[in-house]
């Protein structure tokens, strides 16, 4: 098993822990906050086990049918991940104007506050994990689990800190107030995930400074008398680069083709924790279209 398919599990069983203190305590206590946060933990499960599968497929090799393979899959379910935490944050948003509304009074408040601060510890533990596995396979996947589970790391730190404040001033109207602006943030972070997935389902282009550093690459080289075409993008773990290079009509084929190779392994640098897909297309002369 990979190391980003191990996230996933971990981040299963860590969910499946929470959300069952959570749920027992939330419906006894009746906290719109506690009750939210248990059920965000069984979105986290179906999302883990969904982002379990979303791995799998796009670690597949690529196939006859998929060229490029299915990489894709990871932006697919980060857009997934983050629709399905814009909903739990929407109702988190209503349960937390209906207390308000109905003044309803929480009980098992000490019960309550040590279901939160186990869940606190457990989570910033998870999010620790996450993190370290992003740094070393840059998946996609396993970025928004983390993304996911540091926002529940807040939210369940905001939940640990209303339930004080209402243990200490009797003032449960509070518990909506921390509800409400859990939601926002929540849905705040969603859209940041659903924009990021979106970008690279169309094909966004690599960040600004590797983009940059491929220019300065390609022009840094004495052949190289010009370029053209230069198009990039990504697709889970592996960056896509296609370039037209220009050299002089003179040039072997060979010494040409060196020089291509000594690009490629320039530009593997830019990002060494990334797998790299180059095409580079080497011309006599430059072919792009001009303007009269």
């Amino acid at each position: 098993m990979t190391l980003q398919k191990s996230a996933t599990v971990v981040a299963s069983v860590v969910a499946a822990i929470l959300v069952v203190i959570k749920l027992i305590v939330g419906i006894l206590s009746g906290s719109a906050a506690v009750l939210a946060s248990a059920i965000d933990s069984i979105l986290d499960i179906a999302v883990s086990m969904f982002n379990y599968f979303a791995i799998s497929k796009a670690e597949q090799a690529p196939s006859e049918r998929f060229n490029y393979g299915l990489g894709k899959i990871e932006a697919l379910a980060a857009v997934i991940e983050g629709t399905i935490i814009t909903i739990s944050g929407l109702f988190i948003f209503y349960k937390g104007v209906m207390n308000i509304v109905t003044h309803r009074q929480i009980e098992y408040l000490q019960s309550s506050i040590f279901v939160m601060l186990i869940s606190i510890l457990l989570t910033g533990g998870l999010v620790i994990f996450l993190n370290k596995v992003y740094e070393k396979t840059k998946n996609m996947v396993v970025k928004s689990d983390a993304l996911h589970y540091k926002t529940d790391l807040f939210s369940n730190s905001a939940v640990l800190l209303s339930l004080a404040i209402v243990y200490f001033t009797g003032w449960d109207w509070i518990d909506g107030i921390f509800g409400i602006a859990i939601a926002i943030y929540i849905v705040k972070e969603a859209y940041e995930l659903i924009k990021e997935g979106t970008l690279m389902l169309l094909d966004v282009a690599l960040d600004e400074k590797i983009v940059e550093g491929i220019k300065k690459i390609i022009t840094s080289q004495p052949e190289v008398t010009d370029y053209h075409y230069l198009k990039t993008r990504r697709s889970g773990d592996t960056n896509f680069v296609d370039v037209h290079v220009v050299f002089t009509p003179e040039i072997s084929l060979m010494d040409a083709h060196r020089v291509s190779d000594r690009i490629e392994e320039e530009i593997k640098k830019l990002d060494p924790k990334s797998k790299w897909h180059l095409t580079i297309h080497l011309d006599p002369y430059d072919d792009s279209p001009h303007e009269e």
